[in-house]
């Protein structure tokens, strides 16, 4: 098993490029199941995440071919419906592959999902919605069981925003008689990314990027050529990095209408930003201001950068509040954070971080994918000898060759054998 090491004090500098999303990848790997023929996806992004739910799809009978950047995708010879929990308990996206699954064959048994520990993240949501479709299901032994005739269109309203149950009924719905409404969907662009997947394969969507989407289904889908959106996660980790380096980076290949939350926190801490359609300049202040932040749906500010910049939080001047409304155990961090000594008190979704002049270097443990990342963002700036980072196969989840990327912009880090 791997480790990161750092030695932190680095001013970070350079040009780092972004890779294509992971939470967008997903979706449109997994849509690829609603028809046969060719389809391409480029900038898919190498991750453990990707490489499970290939296999996962790769023991249906799908094909996949990888050539220069573009990830070709054949499901022409789909022969299976399961998805089996050796592979499902270590993605929770996995129970994405139900939708299209139902869509196509009329069947699915996908084995309840898996992931990181942060919380309950019920698919009740994702059930819910596909009865209202006309979809039988039952459980048996830890596995979903479902099987409909033909998915009917339906008017649903789901109890709170979810991004992957919004995906997973999207693509359910494509192929369904008649309309389908979604009402209080989610809207995060990577909803919006593979509604133009769906749309170039030939369905008929409105409103993706709202809270209301509109689907009228079709009976032929079509294979098609689809472009992976740049990681705003990732981004915003290189973003927070810098703040806390008093670095200067240029980040490419980015959307920075995808961070509007994250930019308007970032300028309040006092860093320097300058931003084209696709490229982001900047630069870290020489003091840090404490600013609270709430996690909210898109627009607000994503719950997958609350534990970096928590991180930044620790070393800045003064108090602030960080507020978890998003997932439960989302602070499971913290104890790792005060590991290296900084100074943070939680009252149940609520944090507060007291600002410390340092953190020390430590040995530390990673708990799931984005509090992997909080981690080695402090050891970047910790002092008196090396953070150590480990169970860093969660980071391996969601970041491509983040310790390269940061070696590129001058940091000390690197992998070793734990």
């Amino acid at each position: 098993m791997d480790k990161i090491v750092i030695e932190g004090g680095t001013v970070l500098k350079g040009t780092v490029k972004i890779s294509g999303a992971k939470n967008a990848a997903l979706p449109v790997i997994a849509a690829c199941l609603l028809t046969g023929g060719r389809h391409q996806i480029h900038n898919v992004p190498h991750l453990k995440d990707i490489q499970t739910i290939r296999l996962i799809m790769s023991r249906m009978g799908v094909v996949f071919q990888e050539d220069e950047g573009v990830l070709s995708v054949s499901s022409d010879n789909l022969r299976e419906f399961e998805a089996s929990y050796d592979l499902v308990k270590t993605m929770r996206a996995s129970i994405l592959l139900i939708g299209p699954l139902l869509a196509r064959l009329g069947k699915a048994k996908i084995s309840m999902p898996g992931g990181c520990a942060i919380g309950a993240r019920p698919i009740n949501l994702h059930l819910k919605a596909l009865a209202a479709m006309g979809v039988d299901m039952f459980l048996d032994r830890g596995y979903i069981n479902a099987q409909t005739d033909r998915l009917k269109g339906a008017s649903i309203f789901f109890d709170i925003p979810t991004v992957t149950g919004t995906e997973n009924i999207m693509m359910a719905a494509v192929k369904a008689e008649g309309q389908t409404i979604l009402k209080n969907s989610a809207a995060e662009p990577e909803i919006q990314n593979l509604a133009d997947m769906l749309r170039g394969m030939g369905a008929h969507i409105e409103g993706d990027g709202t809270d209301t989407i509109i689907i009228d289904g079709v009976d032929d889908l079509r294979p098609a050529q689809h472009k992976i959106i740049p990681d705003r996660i990732e981004a915003g980790t290189f973003m927070i990095a810098a703040t806390m380096t008093q670095g200067e980076i240029t980040i490419e290949d980015c959307r920075p209408d995808h961070l509007p939350a994250v930019i308007e926190k970032l300028q309040s801490v006092g860093a320097g930003i300058e931003m084209t359609d696709n490229d982001l300049f900047i630069k870290g202040p020489d003091t840090i201001n404490s600013v609270d932040i709430k996690t909210m749906p898109f627009p607000g500010f994503p719950t997958d950068l609350q534990a970096q910049f928590m991180a930044m939080m620790c070393i800045a001047n003064g108090s602030s509040i960080i507020k978890e409304t998003i997932f439960e155990n989302r602070f499971i961090h913290v104890s790792e954070l005060k590991r290296m000594g900084a100074d943070i008190s939680i009252n149940g979704n609520q944090a507060l971080v007291r600002g410390k002049d340092r953190l020390l270097a430590a040995p530390v443990m990673a708990t799931d994918l984005r509090a992997s990342a909080s981690l080695v963002l402090a050891g970047l700036v910790a002092e008196d000898g090396r953070t150590e980072v480990s169970r860093i196969y969660h980071l391996d989840r969601g970041y491509e060759a983040l310790e390269e990327k940061f070696q590129a912009l001058g940091a000390m880090i690197r992998r070793e054998k734990a």
